[in-house]
């Protein structure tokens, strides 16, 4: 594939999983669907090192860190993400989502001691306003629920980052993207489960037609072949122009929530939105070139 091949694969699967979550709603419980989409993409991405025999061995250390990867971005990250889509738009929360970009980068500085562009510190300023813009108007006439939904969504946002970090750390240390996504995966899936069995939560399971293609969809493309596109195309160009998937992601999102959600643009919005994707272009362009070895990380965001 070409690298806009790539580039327009990661942005349509990941902009489009945000409205395909929503389809998971129902008979199954949010935190259920959690479990059975990573158990899903886990065993499907374990079945392919198995078969290419790639290395599967770690040690006791590396799995423990591969164990809180996993527990902040597929565990912590994505429950937040489809219980805050019961109460907001998926767009908006797709939007909020973007701000992962700049967390990454004051993460990075804080814990690498990467250098922070001056314009990437306006971008960060645009975002977090963006975001106020977003979700302050009119608080006080929104229900508990929706306040809920935006806390959230924030939650989530903060746990990808710190993720998206700690897979940082873990490629410098030389640890395979593919193997390290499938046993993260797998120890996700299983923290949510235990958590689902304390929380009393039913493991009920929905035949219907819209919910196996959901859970097919987000487990195959928005969690396997996403993430191969992406991460092929930071291999190519680098992670600071493979980013501008961050930006464009919340676009498709937005657009499909209006479409299908009945999203209605009030000026407060459109505001927020500007500010938010003006931050994330500000800030991807003079994001540093990590070295080849950390290069592999995950940046998620996806939906």
């Amino acid at each position: 594939m070409s690298n806009f091949s790539l580039y327009l694969a990661s942005v349509l699967i990941w902009g489009s999983t945000w409205i395909a979550i929503t389809f998971q709603y129902g008979v199954v419980p949010a935190e259920v669907s959690v479990a059975y989409r990573f158990w899903l993409a886990a065993l499907l991405l374990m079945g392919w090192c198995l078969v290419r025999r790639l290395n599967l061995r770690f040690t006791l250390r590396e799995h423990a860190w591969l164990a809180l990867q996993g527990t902040l971005l597929f565990g912590v990250n994505y429950v937040c993400v489809y219980l805050a889509e019961q109460r907001i738009a998926s767009g908006l929360t797709a939007t909020i989502f973007s701000l992962t970009v700049l967390l990454n980068l004051l993460g990075a500085r804080t814990a690498f001691g990467t250098h922070l562009a001056p314009k990437a510190l306006l971008g960060a300023a645009l975002g977090v306003t963006g975001v106020a813009c977003i979700s302050l108007p009119g608080t006080g006439a929104l229900g508990a629920g929706q306040l809920g939904g935006l806390a959230l969504a924030v939650v989530g946002t903060v746990s990808a980052s710190a993720s998206h970090l700690i897979s940082q750390r873990n490629q410098r240390r030389g640890l395979p993207v593919v193997q390290s996504n499938g046993i993260s995966m797998l120890y996700g899936a299983a923290l949510v489960t235990l958590y689902c069995l304390i929380m009393g939560r039913p493991f009920a399971f929905d035949p219907s037609p819209r919910y196996l293609g959901s859970l097919a969809f987000l487990a195959v493309f928005g969690s396997v072949l996403a993430f191969g596109a992406y991460l092929t195309l930071v291999g190519r160009i680098g992670a600071g122009r493979a980013g501008y998937a961050m930006v464009a992601v919340p676009l498709v999102a937005l657009a499909l929530s209006t479409l299908f959600e009945g999203l209605r643009w009030q000026p407060a919005l459109a505001v927020g939105v500007a500010l938010c994707l003006g931050g994330n272009l500000l800030v991807l362009p003079g994001a540093p070139r990590p070295a080849r070895a950390a290069m592999g990380g995950n940046d998620p965001q996806a939906g």
